[in-house]
């Protein structure tokens, strides 16, 4: 049996036609899985797929585009239907898309810029994983993967509401993996680090703050989206079987090193 092996399976990673999310959709499809591409944007949700589709599928399997707004639950059930209506069914799903819209002190944070920390990056989550767990729970199999960040397990001046929000996905996985876990299906997330994506961008793109930050991390230096994407197949895939309810960190070391 090849450990790795996502042959057979479908994936919706949601936020997946850049960074983190882009490659966590190019490797399940490189090991088997039929990938579901969505974003807000159907004109990139197209683009990657077609470079999926062309570039990382091995066999059988395929990547098609389903663009989705996750604030909007109505589409988050369009997605999960069109899912079902292509695939047959969900074997893995993948929050990755999020929302940063405020830096700064969390006492000085707009009503509107808190709410939809809490609505985009946890209540939306809640919403998808509960519809794709009507699939899960039928057949009695499934993955869930949120991806998290270390803010959501470290304090912070600047980025505290995007922090609670990510500390509250961490508890989602932990809920769902006690729940459902005797039907087989489960829980986990992937806590990134810092990684070179546009998302955050703002956090490295100052060549000074970059090599101090790279400095204080034991690995010495920024992680990749194709870091976090190997992670992901590994909960997703027979290697991860015994995982649920964890939260893995992808971070070079960060949270390890002292203050």
């Amino acid at each position: 049996m090849n450990l790795f092996d996502l042959t057979g399976k479908t994936a919706i990673i949601t936020g997946s036609t850049k960074g983190i999310g882009k490659a966590i959709a190019q490797r399940m499809a490189q090991h088997g899985a039929n990938v579901v591409v969505s974003s807000r944007k159907q004109d990139a949700c197209k683009e990657v797929t077609a470079e999926i589709n062309q570039n990382w599928v091995t066999g059988d399997n395929r990547a098609v585009s389903m663009p989705c707004h996750i604030h909007h639950k109505d589409q988050l059930q369009s997605l999960i239907d069109e899912t079902k209506s292509e695939f047959g069914k969900i074997d893995i799903l993948v929050c990755n898309a999020a929302v940063n819209p405020y830096h700064g002190s969390i006492t000085e944070i707009p009503d509107s810029a808190f709410d939809r920390f809490m609505e985009c990056n946890i209540r939306s989550n809640v919403w998808l994983s509960n519809m794709a767990l009507e699939d899960m729970r039928t057949r009695q199999d499934g993955v869930i993967i949120v991806i998290s960040s270390i803010g959501g397990a470290r304090g912070s001046r600047e980025l505290g509401a995007y922090a609670i929000s990510k500390a509250a996905d961490m508890q989602i996985v932990r809920n769902y993996a006690v729940e459902f876990g005797k039907e087989n299906i489960r829980a986990n997330c992937i806590a990134p680090g810092l990684i070179v994506t546009d998302f955050a961008r703002v956090l490295y793109e100052n060549p000074e703050l970059r090599a101090k930050r790279e400095a204080a991390f034991p690995l010495g230096r920024l992680g990749q989206p194709d870091e976090i994407a190997g992670t992901a197949v590994m909960l997703a895939s027979p290697a991860g079987a015994y995982i649920t309810g964890q939260t893995i960190f992808v971070d070079g070391g960060a949270t390890a090193a002292p203050a």
